[in-house]
């Protein structure tokens, strides 16, 4: 079963990023994959009225709660009272995942988990933004654009590969516009700058992207499961130095057997998922962090 993010609108728990439009049309599910070794936590966070399972540090997905019900819950509840504190068109989805006395943790998540505040953990704030970027299907557009700042965006209506992830993060609450800019203007030798630094573009450059990543998110191994919401940087053109293409690995199986990747293609597509994974090299992978930054 899915949920829609539109039901955790309806609980509070207001997604604070891109196109609000887009919320009542995006749904969300467990990957059907392994994600991750470890016991399934369980967060019940009654302020913003969600449900978050967890496998292991990976989260699979969030459900709203029936509030009526939360009152009365135990401290340490059993799976049976958990599972009675879900709308019944998502108990399917989580029963088969949640074992007889799983581990329970109670509240909002800390800050570190949830960038933007809105109750919705980063991992999976980053595949609530890319899933409303397949809603809104962006042409495939390449072009400079003055834009504002910070929080800039080229319109709506228009995008390419690297504006896929600056509006998915964007959804979690990472700003790469400014993020990059300032990175860019502390530490230049980071960075390979072929001209001044441009706030306009210089995010939208995936050789840009690469050294922000590196100091700010999880850097991935080659066999590390694929969890929804990771950015992955491809090479499309092995003949060429470098990465060239990005994208968001989404909740789904291709026909492949492999996770479908959230993309704006190139020229004559729109965005959308697409099974790449099996014909495409991935040369890196990021994950969002979910742990507390490490002090200077």
């Amino acid at each position: 079963m899915l949920t829609t993010i539109a039901a955790l609108l309806v609980l509070g728990s207001l997604d604070q990023g891109i196109f609000a439009d887009l919320g009542d049309r995006v749904t969300v599910r467990c990957p059907t994959w392994p994600v991750s070794s470890g016991a399934v936590t369980v967060r019940i966070d009654p302020t913003h009225r969600l449900l978050t399972l967890f496998h292991g540090s990976a989260p699979l997905s969030a459900y709203p709660l029936s509030v009526d019900k939360l009152s009365l819950l135990p401290k340490t509840p059993n799976r049976t009272e958990i599972l009675a504190l879900l709308e019944p068109s998502t108990r399917d989805e989580i029963s088969a995942k949640l074992p007889d006395a799983p581990s329970v943790v109670w509240g909002s998540p800390p800050r570190h988990e949830d960038r933007d505040g809105d109750g919705i953990v980063n991992t999976l704030d980053v595949l609530v933004g890319a899933k409303k970027l397949c809603e809104n299907r962006a042409s495939y557009v390449s072009n400079y654009r003055r834009l504002s700042y910070p929080n800039g965006d080229v319109p709506r209506t228009e995008g390419v590969c690297t504006d896929t992830l600056i509006r998915a993060l964007r959804n979690a609450g990472w700003d790469l516009q400014s993020g990059i800019h300032e990175d860019v203007l502390r530490k230049p030798k980071l960075y390979p700058l072929e001209r001044a630094p441009d706030a306009n573009i210089d995010h939208r450059r995936i050789r840009m992207m690469l050294p922000y990543f590196r100091q700010n998110f999880v850097e991935l191994k080659k066999d590390d499961p694929y969890l929804p919401g990771d950015l992955v940087l491809f090479d499309t053109f092995p003949s060429k130095a470098g990465a060239d293409h990005a994208g968001i690995v989404s909740d789904k199986l291709g026909p492949s057997g492999q996770p479908l990747i959230v993309n704006n293609w190139t020229d004559g597509f729109v965005e959308g998922e697409m099974d790449l994974l099996p014909s495409v090299p991935v040369m890196y992978r990021f994950r969002v962090p979910m742990t507390p930054p490490r002090s200077p």
